[in-house]
């Protein structure tokens, strides 16, 4: 049986990374999700007060342009998102680009077919923030999410770190075989306890390096 559920995502946080690797190696493997992809600005959580929210002062978001991009290609070449998510996430945390550089972006595009001018007209006209900024706020609202990523199901939402990436696209050898398994277990464990209600905090005291 197919489950539904939603996570969030802001480029720039390593966790989001994880999280968002093992669903797109699950959903790729043919896992039976159906994902609603959350944008989500950490730029905009941590406003000082008194200060501009990053919907009226875009440019002081570091993240947002990606995280605009990203949305656009979501909607609009949904054919092609899974891939230029997953290649944004690597311009941040493997190749250590920044994402506020449009350069950084227009590459994680074009790489997969997708016509970066025309994103860009969207980020532009301010179409793209208006997506953003409205699912920000929404889950904000509905499920007091304040972090990434956040996977809502129903009407629980958890933020949940995953210590360890997916073994596909994790520096894997070239050719090597994709391992979804794991991927799966691991997004579907995560859903299991998502269910359970009566556990609210789970928190290792330290991790074995």
């Amino acid at each position: 049986m197919t489950i539904s559920f939603a996570v969030t995502w802001d480029y720039r946080c390593p966790f989001a990374r994880n999280a968002h690797e093992h669903l797109l190696t699950g959903l790729a493997a043919g896992a039976d999700w159906d994902v609603t992809f959350v944008p989500f600005s950490l730029g905009q959580v941590h406003v000082e007060e008194g200060q501009p929210s990053v919907w009226d002062d875009p440019a002081s978001d570091g993240g947002l342009v990606a995280l605009q991009a990203g949305v656009v290609v979501r909607d609009e070449h949904p054919d092609r998102f899974h891939e230029v998510h997953r290649a944004l996430f690597a311009a941040r945390h493997d190749d250590g680009l920044k994402l506020q550089d449009r350069d950084v972006v227009r590459g994680a595009l074009t790489a997969h077919g997708v016509d970066a001018e025309a994103v860009f007209a969207r980020i532009d006209s301010g179409q793209a923030l208006a997506r953003v900024r409205e699912e920000h706020e929404r889950y904000a609202r509905s499920h007091r999410v304040w972090g990434v990523p956040t996977f809502v199901l129903g009407e629980q939402a958890v933020f949940v770190r995953l210590m360890h990436r997916s073994k596909t696209g994790a520096g894997s050898e070239p050719g090597a075989a994709p391992e979804p398994d794991e991927s799966v277990r691991t997004i579907e464990r995560v859903l299991d306890l998502l269910g359970w209600p009566q556990l609210n905090e789970f928190k290792h005291t330290s991790l074995p390096r």
